[in-house]
This record gives C-alpha cells, sequence and structure tokens, in this order.
C-alpha cells in the first residue's frame, strides 16, 4: 500500500476520521510532541503484535520522527501479514514543519 502524505493525515485527522495511528517513536519523543497517536516502540513491536492483531486487514498508519523508522516497522507488519501499513511521510519532523 501506499504511504501517506503529512498533509492527506492531517486532512483525515482535521476530518475526523476514525484511524488506526501508531508511533514507532521512544516514549521520550512521544512525550515531548505527539499527534495522539498509539505508542508502540519500533524495538517492542514483535512482542506487541498481539496489541494491533485486530487491524491486520484494515489501515495502519505509522509514524517515527523521520519515516525511518517507521519504514522498517512497515516492512516487519507486512512480513506478519498485515495488508494495509502506510508510513508517515517525512514523520514528525515534517508534521511540525507543515
Amino acid at each position: 500500500m501506499e504511504d501517506i502524505t503529512v498533509q492527506e493525515l492531517k486532512q483525515r485527522i482535521d476530518a475526523q476520521e476514525k484511524l488506526n495511528i501508531f508511533d514507532v517513536r521512544e516514549e521520550h519523543e512521544f512525550d515531548e510532541f505527539n499527534i495522539g497517536a498509539t505508542l508502540i516502540p519500533l524495538g517492542e513491536l514483535p512482542d506487541r503484535l498481539d496489541e494491533i492483531e485486530q487491524f491486520k486487514d484494515e489501515e495502519l498508519i505509522i509514524h517515527c520522527r523521520s519515516g525511518a523508522r517507521s519504514g522498517r516497522a512497515k516492512d516487519f507488519l507486512e512480513m506478519q501479514g498485515f495488508t494495509k501499513v502506510r508510513n508517515l511521510l517525512g514523520g514528525m519532523i515534517e508534521w511540525q514543519n507543515q
């Protein structure tokens, strides 16, 4: 599935769509600034798959600081059978720049 831009995600949040957004940054990064996503740090993702199993066939939007960690999370989740994973391009850096 194609990745998602900051502009598209912001429009969808503003429209109050029900979204499954997961933040794979570390807790201290999340505490500094977040957009209301569920925090599952990348290193914990393999051990916490049961928390997101119900979204296996739903759109998942994954983000981090720049898009690198969330890109790795996307690859991992796709290998686990998740079918609609989207990485937020540019991550929180791009979000704050917009």
